[in-house]
């Protein structure tokens, strides 16, 4: 969602506030502002548009030794405007707020705080959190803050700087990322770590419903009661480089030729001696003895990883799993059994209808692992047990190395529970294990062939469907697959199981529509040839996807895609890749902005 960052210290506030609005770019936005305290003023900066037309406005101003607040806004209440834009002030302009979330009972709160002689400028719920703080600030800003969130329902991170308080600022947070970071005679807020890397790799993570006071030289945390908390810093390991492109055109290639060292790194530290060791979310024999369900519960891209993990949590450890949106989930009344251990998937860790639904089963009893990316994050510290992938960050919006790493981790799992549960013997359990440990170098020889991808994309761009077919776990990575095309190139895409091609779906095929098969499950080969050549007969351009030695009758494809050999169970990770570099390589050539795909963003911690 929105992006917010803050700043206390001795360097000229401006440069670091804009500085790190632009690592924060990748989470989407369509206007930018800053507020900063100068010459005992409070002064607010902002445009519609581009960071980059705020740097035009802001170019010449200096703010040195004082605060200051940034924000990057994705419309949700009013569009995109100068008026809508963040950061909102109270009546007299001497409190600024910035705000990632959304307020949902700020109607209610607008018509009192209008009753009570508030004048409102803007349509957004934010501006709301602005005159509430200034109706209860009696010359202590954290007291007014505090009775303020007090009365919000819905879901917030805050940053706060007041003309009377100019040294100071509060931040505040529920159901939103909000970090700290600190630094030596300067100490900074942000909604992502990314922001604060160039000045400091120590930072705090706001817990809900507390609040910090952040001067240059001090950080106090407090709880929604004003009790004071002590809480111990995190030290960041990954440096900021890897948040850079490093020479590559866009994020989303880069991230996708960091995916044989993101597996690598999430896989070879859990394998000792032939064996996988999750004895850090507690899968041992006690506890897969009491399992007799599985729940898996995640949004977007992480539910196909769910649906991945379906298939083979079940093939190989031969037990039930069910697989649901975390927002259908948190909405219906679930059957949550003693014997059901619940995975929650999110690479930011602060999805909010995942953690929601997580906090559903908690409360239910349930135990609950996470397989989680960023460290630190909501879910990875609200949950029993995390297991961190180690993608390192990713910038794109459309997720990549990120899946690969869930997907191993899912794996892992998968094996673990079939070696534990003594449905799997130990010699096909060492085959698959090590087959695992394979992916990352196979995973290069795939990269090497991109150019057959972007060779593909330059002769389709300009298609207006494309539909993805396979049957079993090449279905599901279809569904990943389409994701991938539709969100960045704005193609209309569709996934199907290639069996339901009869009850349908052939209806939407015509001469020269583009299908991609994925070929990749050789039990089911002579079944999804067939349904190739069904749809190959009614005028159908088909790409295949498929392992190496596979045998495809003559002309059944228009291109082929080959993948190293691995064992089938495998493909969905090894597959994925190509479909990546499809999706990339076809909004290249559309000329769409493949980081910040339109209406989307990296974290969607709004419901």
């Amino acid at each position: 969602m929105c992006g917010i960052v803050g700043y206390a210290g001795g360097r000229d506030v401006v440069p670091v506030l804009l500085n790190g609005l632009s690592r924060l770019e990748y989470r989407g936005y369509d206007s930018a502002g800053v507020a900063v305290i100068s010459d005992n003023r409070l002064k607010i900066y902002k445009t519609r548009g581009r960071l980059s037309a705020l740097r035009e406005l802001m170019e010449g101003c200096c703010a040195e030794n004082t605060v200051g607040i940034g924000h990057t806004r994705w419309a949700t209440h009013g569009e995109p405007s100068f008026e809508n834009s963040h950061p909102h002030t109270n009546c007299a302009g001497d409190i600024a707020v910035v705000h990632n979330g959304i307020i949902e009972n700020y109607m209610k709160l607008k018509e009192w705080l209008m009753a009570e002689g508030a004048v409102f400028t803007s349509e957004t719920d934010t501006e709301v959190i602005a005159h509430l703080i200034n109706h209860f600030y009696r010359g202590n800003l954290l007291a007014a803050v505090l009775e303020a969130v007090e009365r919000l329902e819905g879901s917030y991170a805050l940053g706060v700087v007041c003309e009377k308080n100019p040294d100071t600022i509060i931040a505040a947070r529920k159901d939103s990322p909000l970090v700290v970071g600190l630094g030596n005679g300067e100490n900074l807020i942000a909604s992502d770590i990314p922001a604060l890397l160039e000045y400091t790799r120590d930072v705090i993570f706001l817990n809900d419903r507390e609040v910090a006071v952040v001067t240059r030289d001090s950080v106090e945390l407090y709880d929604q009661y004003g009790q004071p908390v002590e809480r111990e810093s995190y030290h960041v390991s990954w440096d900021v480089s890897q948040a850079e492109k490093g020479g590559y055109e866009h994020f989303m290639i880069k991230e996708i030729h960091e995916e044989p060292r993101a597996m690598a790194d999430t896989f070879f530290p859990r394998y000792k001696d032939g064996i996988i060791d999750l004895s850090e979310i507690g899968i041992d024999e006690q506890l897969v003895r009491s399992i007799d369900k599985v729940g898996i519960i995640a949004c977007g891209t992480a539910f196909h990883a769910g649906m991945v993990g379906k298939y083979i949590i079940e093939d190989l450890a031969r037990i039930p799993v069910e697989v649901e949106v975390a927002s259908e989930f948190r909405y219906r009344r679930p059957i949550i059994t003693p014997g059901q251990l619940f995975i929650i998937i999110s690479q930011s860790g602060e999805t909010a209808d995942t953690l929601a639904a997580m906090r559903e089963a908690k409360k239910r009893g349930a135990k609950v692992a996470a397989i989680v990316n960023v460290v630190g994050s909501t879910i990875a510290r609200e949950a029993d047990a995390v297991l961190y992938t180690h993608a390192g960050p990713e910038i794109a919006v459309a997720s990549t190395k990120a899946y690969n790493t869930q997907l191993v981790a899912i794996y892992m799992i998968a094996l673990e529970l079939a070696r534990l549960s003594g449905a799997m013997d130990m010699e096909r359990y060492t085959q698959l294990a090590e087959g695992l440990s394979r992916i990352p170098a196979l995973m290069n020889k795939v990269l090497e062939n991109k150019e057959q991808l972007a060779r593909v994309a330059s002769r389709n761009f300009s298609q207006s469907s494309v539909f993805f077919i396979g049957r079993g776990l090449d279905y599901v990575l279809s569904m990943e697959a389409s994701l991938k095309l539709k969100e960045i190139s704005y193609i209309h895409s569709e996934a199907y199981a290639a069996g339901e091609l009869k009850h349908g779906t052939i209806a939407l095929i015509e001469q020269g529509t583009l299908v991609v098969a994925l070929a990749t499950q050789g039990a089911l080969l002579e079944k999804t040839i067939s349904n190739i050549k069904e749809v190959k007969a009614r005028g159908a351009q088909v790409l295949a996807v498929c392992f190496e030695g596979t045998h495809l009758p003559e002309d059944i494809a228009d291109e082929v895609v080959y993948l190293p050999r691995t064992d089938d169970l495998f493909a969905p990770i090894l597959a994925v890749t190509p479909m990546q570099l499809f999706a990339y390589y076809m909004a290249v050539n559309k000329g769409c902005d493949v980081d910040k795909p339109r209406n989307l963003a990296k974290s969607v911690t709004v419901e």
